[in-house]
């Protein structure tokens, strides 16, 4: 007796439209009441509609999804969810968009190594562009240094009154415990910004990184 057919959609956040996905399911043959839909990140497996999917998939059903991105975009994930549900539960998987990743078309040992070879082609690739990502932010974040841009939290700006203060501290008419009070600021705050004041502002230098770099228009 052949199993149920279910189809797999999901979307990010709840603002997404699922139509595309819904149409490509319906054209597949599968009936509404079978498909079931997130509106959710794919970044894990911890989704209530992919939970409900799973107390339903019986051994021999076949669950649809449109493209592999669709059933999530943690690869290792979608590995360890393949497996479990091609080999533990029985369950043969179709991505639509993705023929090679039909396993009803091979349940001898050639379909099942091509979707092993797919499946993990595709972790590889994932997995690539992940680290490529965090190569160029750091990249970027270095980049920014060296023309002087500062990260963190931005320096607290010395208020209109510091002048006058200083002044008195610096003639000796207030102590500087007596300085950060009137201002508002801590102790260690106003023996930098008086540190500051008495060598002068230093202007920003050009980096040898920008005095090098011919700029083309």
């Amino acid at each position: 007796m052949a199993g149920k057919e279910y189809g797999y959609i999901r979307v990010s956040s709840k603002e997404q439209n699922i139509d595309r996905q819904l149409i490509s399911m319906r054209e597949f043959g599968i009936a509404d009441e079978n498909i079931i839909a997130d509106k959710v990140s794919g970044k894990s497996f911890d989704r209530p509609g992919y939970k409900r999917l799973l107390k339903r998939l019986k051994p021999g059903d076949t669950l649809v999804v449109k493209s592999i991105d669709r059933l999530g975009r943690n690869y290792d994930e979608i590995l360890n969810q393949w497996r479990l549900l091609t080999k533990e539960k029985g369950i043969d998987i179709v991505v639509i968009d993705m023929p090679l990743l039909d396993t009803r078309r091979g349940r001898d040992l050639t379909g099942t190594l091509i979707a092993d070879i797919v499946l993990q082609l595709l972790s590889y690739v994932a997995q690539t562009e992940r680290e490529f990502i965090r190569q160029r932010q750091a990249e970027g974040i270095a980049a920014a240094k060296a023309r002087g841009v500062v990260f963190g939290r931005k320096p607290m700006e010395r208020p209109p009154e510091f002048e006058s203060i200083f002044c008195a501290w610096k003639d000796g008419r207030i102590s500087a415990r007596g300085a950060a009070a009137r201002l508002g600021i801590t102790h260690r705050t106003f023996i930098k910004w008086a540190e500051a004041r008495e060598n002068g502002e230093k202007s920003r230098e050009l980096s040898p990184a920008q005095g090098n770099l011919e700029v083309l228009g």
